[in-house]
C-alpha cells in the first residue's frame, strides 16, 4: 500500500440526535451525534451504563460478527454498528462521538439513510488536520470457504465496491449484483437508502430467540419462498447495495481512509472485518518499518 494523497479531516458541526426502535432488542433508543476533536476518530458511548463507558470504533474492539457486528465486552458494549459506521465513513466524517441510550443504535428502516439525513441536516466541519488516503500497491485478498473479498490498487482517488450476491439456484433472493464508486454524494443517493434483509426462516429463529419482536417484514425486507413479503424493493438489486452498505461500515473499523477497488463475493461481517484487520496490521507494520514497509509514499 502506499499513501495516495491527504485531505482535511471532517467533522460535524453541531449536534445531532436519532431515535428509534432497536431491531434486536425492541427497546426505543436515542443516538445523539456529537462533534469530536481532530485525530478522535469515531467512538461510541453507552449513557446508559454507570461511568459512561467509551468504545473506540475499532478492529480491535470487534467481538462478534454473526450477522452484524459487535464491538466491546460485557455489558460495555454495542452491536449493530455497521449501519452508523457506514454513514459516517460514507459521508467522509472522521471524527465523531455517538452517544447511545442502548447496547444498539436506532434501527430505523434497516438502512442508514436516517442517520445520512440526519447528519447532513448538522453540517459538515472541516477540520485543520490532515487525514492520509491510502491505497495497496497490490490485490490483499481474504477468503473463507466459498467467499472472498479483496481491496485491489487504486488507478484515481476514488473508493469502488463491486459486490456479487449469491444464496444459490432456490434461494427466493436472485443472484445479482452492483458496483458503486462512494464518495459523500454517491454513497447518500443510491447506497445509504438500502435496507438490510433476511430469510424467512432466519426472521423466525430471530423471533424465537426472542429479538426483533417490535421489527416486521414491513420494517425490513424479508424473503419468503415466493419472494418479498409484504414490501418492495427501492432497487431491483437492493440487496447487493446493503452487501456494500454493510463492507463500508465494517472497513472504517479500521481506522484509514482506503481507496481502490473492493470486489466481494458472497461475503459478510466476518470477511469484511477481516480484511479491515488485515490493513490495519499493514498500516501497523509501515508506519513501524518505514525502510521496508508494504507502504510507499507517492511522489
Amino acid at each position: 500500500m502506499f499513501k495516495l494523497s491527504h485531505r482535511q479531516q471532517r467533522t460535524i458541526a453541531r449536534s445531532a440526535v436519532v431515535t428509534g426502535v432497536g431491531l434486536l432488542n425492541g427497546r426505543d433508543v436515542l443516538a445523539r451525534f456529537r462533534p469530536a476533536e481532530p485525530g478522535t476518530g469515531v467512538v461510541f458511548v453507552r449513557s446508559d451504563l454507570p461511568g459512561r463507558p467509551v468504545i473506540p470504533a475499532s478492529v480491535t474492539e470487534v467481538t462478534g460478527t454473526a450477522r452484524r457486528t459487535t464491538l466491546g465486552q460485557g455489558d460495555a458494549h454495542v452491536t449493530l454498528v455497521e449501519h452508523v459506521m457506514a454513514a459516517l465513513a460514507g459521508l467522509r466524517i472522521d471524527n465523531c462521538r455517538v452517544e447511545l441510550d442502548g447496547p444498539e443504535p436506532p434501527g430505523l428502516d434497516g438502512s442508514a439513510n436516517g442517520f445520512v439525513q440526519t447528519l447532513l441536516e448538522a453540517g459538515i466541519e472541516v477540520q485543520n488536520a490532515r487525514k492520509t488516503v491510502w491505497t495497496v500497491n497490490k490485490p490483499l485478498a481474504v477468503k473463507s470457504g466459498g467467499s472472498t473479498l479483496a481491496l485491489h490498487p487504486a488507478d484515481n482517488e476514488d473508493l469502488t465496491v463491486s459486490y456479487m450476491l449469491d444464496y444459490g439456484p432456490r434461494s427466493p433472493i436472485a443472484r445479482q449484483s452492483h458496483t458503486q464508486v462512494i464518495n459523500p454524494g454517491e454513497f447518500a443517493e443510491s447506497i445509504a437508502g438500502c435496507r438490510t434483509f433476511l430469510l424467512e426462516t432466519e426472521a423466525q429463529a430471530f423471533r424465537a430467540s426472542g429479538m426483533g419482536e417490535r421489527t416486521t417484514a414491513r420494517d425490513v425486507l424479508v424473503f419468503g419462498p415466493n419472494g418479498l413479503i409484504e414490501n418492495k424493493l427501492r432497487w431491483a438489486n437492493e440487496p447487493a447495495r446493503h452487501k456494500i452498505l454493510d463492507l463500508i461500515g465494517d472497513l472504517a473499523l479500521c481506522g484509514l481512509d482506503i481507496r481502490g477497488h473492493a470486489v466481494a463475493y458472497r461475503s459478510g461481517h466476518p470477511l469484511n472485518v477481516q480484511l479491515a484487520t488485515e490493513l490495519a496490521a499493514r498500516y501497523e507494520q509501515a508506519t513501524a518499518r518505514p525502510a521496508r514497509n508494504f507502504f510507499r509514499v507517492a511522489a
